[in-house]
């Protein structure tokens, strides 16, 4: 849930959380993160070593990178997110800082607490700023939403079924 909007927060703001504090910042709302609970980091990991065993094994110019890494979905100071996971290949979107520019795939592990964030708030954002395919795992309910922007496609997958990655054209499935 976002905090009332008294101001408009900066990144800046973000650096100046106490430590230890994560939030994320979307047109200038700040969204508070509550650390991840056990299976959500087993999926991030799980889906972590089959991308980055994929990427190697195929000489992949791609990087895969998980939370907390910055992507800065533009050039203003309003928008800062740390997805789940994130492959970029484009290197020179890859800063000391994180991400300058949209991630080519970003995967998103739902929590009770970012369900309206994950399913609504990055959805519209992630599509504007140029991602090309994003995954929603429901943990809760057992699947996963592809949104593939770049073919304006949209499925649905139960997390039993192997799903192929639309960026890698089928080269890449994840099995949960």
């Amino acid at each position: 849930m976002a905090l009332p909007l008294e101001k408009e927060y900066t990144i800046q703001d973000i650096y100046d959380l106490p430590e230890g504090e994560r939030a994320e910042l979307v047109d200038g709302k700040l969204y508070m993160m509550a650390p991840p609970s056990t299976n959500h980091q087993r999926i991030v990991a799980d889906m972590l070593y089959q991308i980055k065993s994929f990427l190697e094994s195929n000489e992949g110019k791609c990087e895969v990178f998980p939370a907390p890494f910055a992507v800065f979905l533009n050039e203003t100071d309003t928008t800062y997110v740390e997805p789940d996971l994130c492959v970029i290949c484009d290197e020179r979107k890859i800063s000391k800082k994180g991400c300058m520019g949209a991630p080519d795939w970003i995967a998103e592990i739902v929590s009770p607490a970012s369900k309206r964030m994950d399913y609504y708030v990055k959805l519209f954002k992630y599509r504007s700023a140029g991602v090309k395919e994003y995954w929603i795992v429901d943990e809760e309910k057992k699947e996963v939403t592809v949104y593939d922007f770049a073919n304006d496609n949209m499925e649905q997958y139960a997390m039993s079924e192997e799903i192929a990655v639309n960026l890698y054209e089928g080269k890449l499935n994840i099995h949960f």
